[in-house]
């Protein structure tokens, strides 16, 4: 979906006019300028609300000898050499409107030590850098990026690992406004090594194992200051394997260190720290490789009494041995910047809130994550957002922010009453010139939380903004006010296409659909819902309209538009993340359910079992497949922290009931054409929160479930895949056979969107991003809720398992179909219908399921029918439709032959309101 929607319905009671922006101009330079700092997300961490400074360690060097220069077409009064001349006064200026690829650059003339760079722009009100890299080179033409950040305030501090380079670059990637880049002096700092390591007393140690250690080589022998004694495992190295030590009472360390120079070849390939205050719930500090003796592993400083050191991969088939086993502290946790407050092993892309924070600290930080990625579609940054439990703003002062792309917000209560925001929680319209839409807002999410709807001053005073389209879904959450999934504010109204809710209550006003042309809401309670467009499917909801879909309901949707169930035939939530009485982290895996209604909260703690946190592997920028395989082969769950990971082998997923939750949209590509990842014909297996792209080498699927043909029911512990994207071009080219493959009996589709995309890297011709088809469901009795498969090549959806359900699915045709003999199902048949169904299924149930078209290569394409299927008793649709968007050609048919063609003449949508 790129913004190609057409003839909506807008209610008129409650629009308000659109509020008037300001806009920047050559008038707009002003004399008085505001300041700006950075909380970094990557190079180092920093609590949310806290202020990087150049430290006391940090040396300015000196200026003298150095060149600056800019890509930018700077004039002679805003040269780049004013900020480097030790004079506030005077200042660099692009003297151009602020664009991404922006640079300012300094040759030092010649190589020098550095690890931190300030940018002061003290009197330069307001023409900071939003988001910016930092990239060093040596020779002035490679360049290596060492810190990626935001920027607010002045001045603005980079902290990263020491450099050692002649030029250092600053390259803009975000804009704070519409007029110029500005730095009026730019310093670079060395600091001072960090403090030396010291080594902690072993006294009072005990040490641990649970592999079969012989007494000669006892875990003990590892903590006896004696390097000709041994731990050893006297078994053959595997995965799961684990050294522990109890340090007799809580200590401070950042390090510890493994000693096997006598124990030739026998030390860890892949492992983890973890530490835990109590031996029991362990949380993973750091995962490496091993490759020499002594292994060194540095991390965050950290207090616990336990440490223990878990085999992940193995060096040989031999044993597994340490001479030697050393724990340090140097205060510091090896970094000149101490760690975050929040987020903690996590990742610094992970901030957790808390109510002793103030909400200055905690609105700024929103803001600079929004200002990041409001419009950062195909950027690589990724973001968790978590709240404890508590109350977060109030009436007279409300917390009100804005959620961008690849941005999740959640609560870590055990239900959504337990954190509540009074304020709003927003997705507004993005602008292009003067188009402002929604339509391509997505990879965003609210979760498990309370929105007392407050603020929002001006236009939408005292109504929540949710203007999202696909794989931006509302889960868990209890909005006491009024909701709009339009944004008519921002430039609006303005169009938006699709979204998904469940598990929700919408209580004390009312949910506003507006320009949604789709959407889907599951086992909620709503108190009303405004209208309806061409397709607006409830299942299990409260409250939902009642079902109201007709035939000829032509562009003004109202009440014709409606696809309602009054339960859900099989359903289960999502898991997700927690903080226990204690302050410990959990999963939490809410139970199956059929024909269900209503949410799973509302009477009560949602029924379901609580995962401890040391049960799961995190995944972080230094976690290798092997790594991560052998947690898997080991048994552990899988959490995956923010981040864009590299999969150059397949993850495989062998045992039953694993549970693989991703924070912040994390995204996996495969390098070499594998599968992405292979979840084994097992049972209870799923995986939420995660997006699949397609590498540069064709794989001939991204997700694989199960095993084709197999005839093992699931039917008590379904496999299931919740807020999944599948992507074929967009961020990067990319290729793929098949997006999503299910074989998998029994499993549950819960908002899953495979995309090949329509914009972005790769997109726009017929021979790029190749993607022959988006989903093929194998499997026999399976579910979906919230499917969504567009502009794929051939049959964009196969369904070819029996006794198949789907609530509700969204299509878009492929855009730029160069011929019709490009694009022909048979010597017969023109086009592909977008749901496939063969002869051999006789049974299966369709609900609310739409097709639309967009050829936009100025070519009559034909597409012969949206929907095929045998046509026979047990395979049964209702509330299909069709519409055509815009550009050439038509859609002939909804169904089979049947349904009106929808085309440049008759746009639609045509409805089949039932069909066997």
């Amino acid at each position: 979906m790129h913004g190609m929607t057409r003839r909506l319905w807008f209610p008129t009671a409650g629009v308000r006019a659109p509020r008037n922006r300001p806009h920047g101009g050559n008038g707009a330079r002003r004399a008085g300028y505001a300041a700006l700092t950075v909380a970094s997300m990557l190079g180092i961490m920093i609590a949310p609300g806290t202020m990087a400074t150049a430290s006391a360690a940090e040396t300015a060097l000196s200026e003298t000898g150095w060149v600056a220069s800019s890509n930018t077409s700077s004039s002679a009064a805003d040269a780049p050499a004013n900020a480097i001349d030790g004079n506030l006064t005077t200042r660099f200026s692009s003297d151009a409107y602020q664009a991404a690829g922006q640079y300012f650059q300094v040759n030092l003339g010649s190589s020098q030590t550095f690890n931190q760079i300030e940018m002061n722009s003290v009197n330069s009100a307001g023409d900071y850098a939003a988001g910016y890299s930092v990239e060093v080179s040596t020779d002035g033409t490679d360049f290596t990026t060492v810190y990626s950040g935001t920027g607010t305030s002045s001045p603005e501090t980079a902290t990263f690992a020491v450099q050692t380079a002649q030029y250092i670059r600053v390259v803009l990637t975000a804009a704070s406004t519409t007029s110029w880049w500005s730095i009026d002096e730019f310093t670079v700092y060395n600091g001072s090594p960090a403090p030396a390591e010291t080594a902690l007393s072993e006294t009072g140690w005990v040490a641990s194992s649970n592999t079969g250690s012989s007494a000669a080589d006892a875990p003990a022998n590892a903590i006896d200051g004696n390097l000709t004694t041994r731990f050893s495992s006297d078994a053959y190295q595997a995965a799961g394997q684990y050294f522990q030590v109890n340090l007799g009472s809580s200590q401070t360390f950042n390090q510890i260190e493994m000693n096997s120079v006598n124990s030739a070849g026998d030390y860890a390939a892949g492992y983890s720290v973890e530490v835990s205050t109590d031996g029991t719930d362990f949380t993973t500090v750091y995962s490496g490789t091993g490759t020499s003796s002594p292994e060194t592993a540095t991390f965050a400083v950290q207090t616990a009494q336990y440490i223990r050191v878990v085999l992940t991969a193995a060096s040989t088939t031999s044993w597994w041995s340490i001479d030697e086993f050393t724990v340090y502290s140097n205060g510091s946790g090896g970094s000149t910047t101490p760690p975050p407050a929040t987020g903690g092993s996590l990742g610094s892309n992970v901030y957790v809130f808390n109510t002793g924070m103030s909400e200055a600290s905690i609105q700024s930080q929103l803001n600079t994550i929004a200002n990041a990625q409001v419009s950062n579609q195909f950027g690589t940054q990724r973001y968790s957002i978590l709240f404890d439990p508590g109350t977060y703003g109030t009436a007279a002062d409300p917390l009100d922010f804005q959620v961008g792309f690849y941005t999740s917000v959640a609560g870590l209560g055990q239900n959504p009453g337990q954190v509540v925001i009074n304020g709003s929680i927003n997705s507004y319209n993005q602008c292009s010139g003067t188009t402002c839409n929604a339509t391509d807002n997505f990879w965003r999410s609210v979760s498990n939380l309370t929105i007392n709807v407050a603020g929002n001053t001006g236009c939408g005073a005292g109504e929540d903004f949710w203007a999202a389209s696909q794989e931006s879904p509302l889960r868990r959450v209890q909005v006491n006010g009024n909701l709009s999934l339009m944004d008519y504010c921002v430039g609006g109204p303005g169009y938006a296409s699709g979204g998904f809710i469940s598990d929700s209550v919408f209580s004390g006003g009312t949910v506003t659909n507006g320009s949604q042309q789709q959407y889907i809401a599951r086992n909620s309670t709503i108190d009303s819902w405004s209208n309806a467009v061409w397709n607006q499917v409830f299942c299990g909801d409260n409250g939902a309209p009642a079902q109201s879909f007709a035939s000829n309901s032509g562009d003004s949707g109202g009440p014709n538009s409606y696809t309602t169930l009054a339960t859900c035939p099989q359903t289960q939530e999502e898991p997700y993340l927690y903080v226990d009485s204690s302050g410990n982290y959990n999963v939490f895996v809410p139970s199956e359910q059929t024909n269900s209604s209503g949410p799973t909260w509302t009477n009560g703690n949602t029924p379901g079992t609580s995962l401890p946190f040391s049960s799961f592997y995190v995944v972080n920028s230094a976690s290798t497949v092997a790594q991560i395989n052998a947690a898997l082969a080991a048994g552990d769950n899988l959490l995956v922290t923010p981040g864009v990971y590299n999969v150059p082998s397949t993850i495989s997923v062998t045992h039953p009931d694993t549970k693989i939750v991703g924070l912040g949209f994390p995204t996996l590509i495969p390098t070499n054409g594998n599968v992405t990842m292979n979840v084994a014909d097992v049972s209870g297996v799923n995986v939420s929160g995660l997006i699949f792209d397609a590498g540069p080498t064709s794989s001939p699927a991204l997700l694989q479930l199960g095993t084709q043909g197999s005839t093992a029911s699931h039917a008590g512990d379904p496999v299931s895949v919740d807020d999944v994207t599948f992507r074929v071009g967009g961020a990067e080219a990319g290729t793929a056979n098949t997006a999503f493959v299910d074989d998998s009996n029994n499993s549950l589709i819960d908002d899953v969107w495979a995309w090949r995309a329509d914009h972005g890297a790769g997109a726009g011709s017929w021979t790029s991003d190749q993607g022959n088809t988006g989903a093929i469901v194998n499997g026999n009795n399976v579910t979906a809720y919230g499917l969504a498969v567009e502009h794929f090549q051939q049959y964009e959806t196969e369904w070819n398992g029996q006794g198949g359900t789907v609530v509700f699915f969204q299509n878009e045709n492929p855009y730029e179909v160069p011929n019709q003999a490009a694009w022909m199902a048979s010597s017969t048949q023109d086009g592909y219908p977008a749901f496939y169904i063969p002869n051999s299924v006789t049974s299966f149930q369709g609900y609310g399921m739409g097709s639309y078209s967009y050829f936009n290569q100025g070519v009559n394409i034909q597409n012969a029918m949206a929907f095929q299927a045998p046509q026979t008793s047990g395979v049964q649709f209702h509330d299909l439709l069709t519409v055509w968007l815009n550009g050439s050609g038509s859609i002939n048919s909804v169904i089979n032959g049947t349904g009106a063609a929808v085309s440049s003449t008759n746009g639609g949508p045509s409805d089949v309101v039932s069909y066997q």
